[in-house]
């Protein structure tokens, strides 16, 4: 594979049939949204969650998803898309941001779990290895639009930039850090923690609450610190904070937000074991 990476130029256009284009961004992140599903409703399953339910909830965090990832995109992106509105709509050239997709995805969940009185932690708990997975088969999409790649290197696992792609500092450099399949990789293994996670947690129903809790937080602990490295090998422009580009000021925050809401669920799970043992 690294080799292939190497030697092997990428392009956006999967096929074209004349004026019509198909590229490999879509197709890659429609294959990730379907591989998504099918992962979820599988795992909905053991829960003695209907398809249906899972399919409906998808339905909507793809389609807000996709808007709050390609507004969040456009606001680190301004700079361009303020002289270029009507590039805004056009996502199959790539400009989707994770985090706007995450953010606007917890508040289709909660909505959604509260008028299917689901409870919301266990159907989200059920869609973070989903979605860990979707990431690392959309990550691809990164690598045939030749965007979000890392500095110059040497090693033998560089992938070649077109020159129209590289910035102006770096036009004498052809091979980069391929931070997607970084990404890839780690959001992978993540994925693979989390859904063993679950079979764990099934085991240990008296605690099953807050393992459903942890999942949840866990995935946004891990991915916010995957994200949060990977930015120190990108050298796409983002707005930045001092030194800190703005998705690792960000991802800092989702972490420790997180690391702190289940610290205290723990806190408090374990007082109430306390004072039924009391009682």
């Amino acid at each position: 594979m690294f080799n292939f990476l190497h030697t092997f130029e990428p392009q956006a256009i999967f096929v074209s049939f004349g004026s019509v284009s198909i590229y490999w961004y879509g197709l890659i992140l429609s294959v990730a949204m379907l591989v998504a599903i099918i992962a979820s409703v599988w795992l909905a399953r053991f829960y003695q969650i209907r398809s249906e339910v899972i399919v409906d909830l998808a339905f909507w965090l793809i389609l807000i998803g996709v808007i709050g990832a390609r507004l969040y995109y456009v606001f680190l992106e301004w700079s361009y898309y303020k002289s270029n509105l009507w590039d805004i709509a056009k996502i199959w050239q790539g400009g989707l941001a994770i985090h706007g997709g995450i953010l606007f995805g917890i508040l289709v969940l909660v909505v959604f779990a509260r008028r299917r009185g689901v409870d919301a932690w266990l159907l989200a708990s059920i869609i973070v290895p989903a979605t860990a997975l979707a990431q690392a088969i959309g990550r691809w999409g990164n690598y045939f639009n030749q965007e979000l790649y890392g500095m110059p290197t040497g090693a033998p696992w560089g992938i070649p930039i077109a020159e129209i792609n590289r910035p102006a500092v770096f036009l004498q450099n052809e091979y980069f850090h391929p931070t997607f399949l970084y990404e890839s990789l780690a959001v992978l293994i993540m994925a693979i923690f989390l859904y063993v996670a679950h079979f764990v947690a099934m085991k240990e129903k008296n605690n099953l609450k807050l393992n459903q809790k942890a999942i949840v937080l866990s995935y946004l602990i891990f991915y916010s610190v995957i994200r949060f490295v990977m930015e120190e090998f990108r050298i796409d422009e983002v707005p930045m904070v001092g030194l800190w580009r703005w998705p690792q000021i960000l991802s800092a925050g989702i972490a420790l937000a997180s690391l702190a809401i289940l610290v205290y669920s723990a806190i408090k799970q374990k007082r109430q074991v306390k004072l039924n043992q009391n009682i």
